[in-house]
């Protein structure tokens, strides 16, 4: 009977300690979905928007205090988002600084992914610096692309681009990314890190821009959004 009894109790215990834990997941995540950092330190502050995110309200944007946005423009060699035009106006029309992102692609030659860029995102020197996101890694190309390849191709592609906006892009560096290809100590551009809530450090160097929440929900909008801060 103790011998039970005593089972008993260890069930109840571990019982009570699951509960605990799902408490706890759960209470984290009902503080992520609302967190943003702190505007003392990080004064400026934006999104990055797409065609996924839907129809953006930008008046209800400017209200909640987005200073500036980003906006998805173009992805590997054929791919353009949508609503890159309505965005783009639509953020400027409220008075935000806006600037483009493509999705960088290891797998496609870089001339090619540049053209795509260019032709979507016009020549235009109020255009916040261009970003480039880096987190599709090379392991599943049809061919083999090598490290020194990967580095090769995306020098060509920043090269093409910059000549384009006439400004340096910043580059919207994975975790996954840097930690395969280490492009934050071999390419000398501003970074652009991702971690919800914590500061990022995984690129070993000084960040200028950081996605800080990637779902963070508001009164503003149905879906999430990607909320950003600029480093001082």
């Amino acid at each position: 009977m103790a011998k039970k009894g005593a089972s008993r109790w260890r069930l109840r215990f571990a019982a009570l300690a699951i509960l605990l834990a799902l408490a706890g997941g759960a209470a984290l995540w009902w503080h992520l979905r609302g967190w943003q950092p702190s505007r003392q330190q990080w004064p400026v502050q934006g999104i990055e928007v797409g065609a996924e995110d839907g129809t953006i309200d930008w008046t209800a944007m400017k209200t909640i205090g987005v200073d500036f946005a980003y906006v998805d423009a173009s992805a590997s060699v054929f791919a353009r988002d949508a609503n890159f035009t309505a965005n783009l106006e639509g953020a400027r029309a409220v008075g935000m600084q806006v600037g483009a992102v493509h999705e960088y692609d290891p797998c496609q030659p870089a001339d090619k992914q540049a053209a795509n860029f260019v032709t979507v995102v016009p020549r235009d020197s109020r255009l916040l610096p261009s970003a480039v996101s880096l987190d599709r890694l090379a392991e599943n190309c049809p061919g083999k692309v090598t490290e020194a390849g990967v580095e090769s191709e995306l020098t060509t592609f920043l090269n093409q681009v910059e000549t384009h906006t006439g400004k340096p892009v910043i580059l919207k560096l994975s975790a996954q990314f840097q930690d395969r290809y280490r492009v934050a100590s071999a390419v000398n551009r501003n970074l652009w890190l991702v971690r919800t809530r914590l500061e990022p450090d995984y690129a070993g160097r000084p960040w200028t821009l950081w996605t800080a929440n990637g779902g963070l929900q508001t009164e503003a909008t149905e879906k999430p959004l990607r909320w950003l801060a600029v480093q001082r």
